[in-house]
């Protein structure tokens, strides 16, 4: 016999986990804007991690490693050791990719995090060192930094049932050091705010508390993901740029929801409801808003189901028009519902225009 939930959001409200309601948060300019130039920049090189306990790119000299073998044997030559590379094995030894994002203020001396990813076909780079790799902001670029240092790699969770490490990919905190200037921008000559999440209703908000406090005319918008600023031409610009910065604004919160196909988790941001819709997907039917649902069929005699017989086990969940998006999530998850039926159900939601909001399944 088919199996009928309906779930009214008077229930739902009594689930406090699932009620969830966010005030508007104030955030500071600097929070949400970077001026113009203070854009990170991404280094990246090609190194050679070495001291590996056989577990580096495999193979010979000519046949297959024959990208490490070569990478080593050219290292050695710069110290005058000529080795032909057909004896040379590699197994202690990887070639990797590295890469580093560093701030454009960052000068020489200054130490940065980089990441490490092999790029062979090692098995794992735990326990081992990066030989010295110069850095640059683009292929065939002049070097500006340099990283070595010793391979740091999380062990994951060993509780977990899915324990999976990998063992590919690694940090060197601090294993990066800047040897020539990456901007020729000045911080006190910024002339714009970028906002990291454009929006009109943002930038207006950022503009008026500007204007508010350091004077008329002072900011203006641009489009949703700039603001101009005009600073006086005398006096400490850097020192007006941090009080600018310092300001404190209400963001517009965008209606955005995060489904975790894997887990079922469901994150809402703004308020977001749902209007009147019908969605059914596998054993699942959701409705939102209309009548009550009808009673389900009586039984058919045995024998005369046929190919459709697997619809007795099918569940049937009801929400009222305005629902929030957790209390439809509730619902679902009381039945039972899988992650990924759960994500496919708000997509299609937002696809019939149930949902006004941006879905993001990861």
């Amino acid at each position: 016999m088919r199996k009928t939930l309906e779930t009214f959001i008077a229930a739902l409200a009594c689930l406090g986990i699932f009620a969830v309601h966010a005030d508007a948060q104030s955030a500071r300019i600097r929070d949400i804007t970077i001026a113009d130039g203070s854009m990170p920049v991404r280094l990246l090189g090609y190194g050679i991690v070495v001291g590996l306990d056989g577990t580096g790119d495999r193979g010979v000299g000519g046949r297959q490693g024959g990208q490490t073998v070569q990478s080593v044997a050219n290292l050695l030559r710069r110290f005058d050791i000529q080795i032909p590379a057909e004896v040379l094995r590699t197994r202690n030894a990887a070639a990797v990719l590295v890469t580093a994002e560093v701030s454009p203020y960052l000068r020489p001396g200054g130490k940065f995090d980089i990441t490490i990813s092999s790029l062979g076909d090692a098995r794992s780079l735990r326990g081992g060192t990066l030989w010295m790799t110069p850095l640059v902001t683009d292929a065939g670029a002049q070097s500006v930094a340099t990283a070595q240092g010793s391979i740091v790699m999380s062990d994951g969770n060993i509780n977990s049932r899915d324990f999976n490490t990998v063992e590919t990919s690694g940090r060197i905190p601090s294993g990066g050091l800047l040897e020539g200037s990456v901007t020729t921008e000045s911080y006190a000559n910024s002339s714009r705010l970028l906002l990291k999440d454009p929006d009109i209703g943002t930038a207006t908000k950022i503009v008026a508390a500007i204007n508010q406090s350091i004077g008329a005319n002072t900011a203006k918008v641009e489009d949703p993901g700039s603001i101009a600023l005009t600073l006086p031409a005398t006096g400490d610009r850097a020192a007006t740029i941090v009080k600018i910065q310092d300001l404190k604004v209400t963001p517009d919160r965008a209606n955005r929801l995060v489904i975790d196909g894997r887990d079922g988790t469901v994150v809402a941001g703004g308020d977001i409801t749902v209007g009147e819709a019908v969605v059914s997907h596998g054993s699942v039917t959701l409705t939102i808003g209309g009548a009550a649902a009808a009673p389900a069929p009586a039984a058919a005699p045995a024998g005369a189901l046929g190919p459709n017989a697997a619809a007795s086990g099918s569940q049937a969940v009801r929400v009222a028009t305005g629902a929030s998006v957790q209390a439809v999530a509730a619902a679902l998850q009381a039945v039972q519902t899988s992650p990924s039926e759960i994500a496919a159900m708000f997509e299609s939601l937002r696809e019939v225009g149930a949902l006004s909001a941006e879905v993001t399944i990861r």
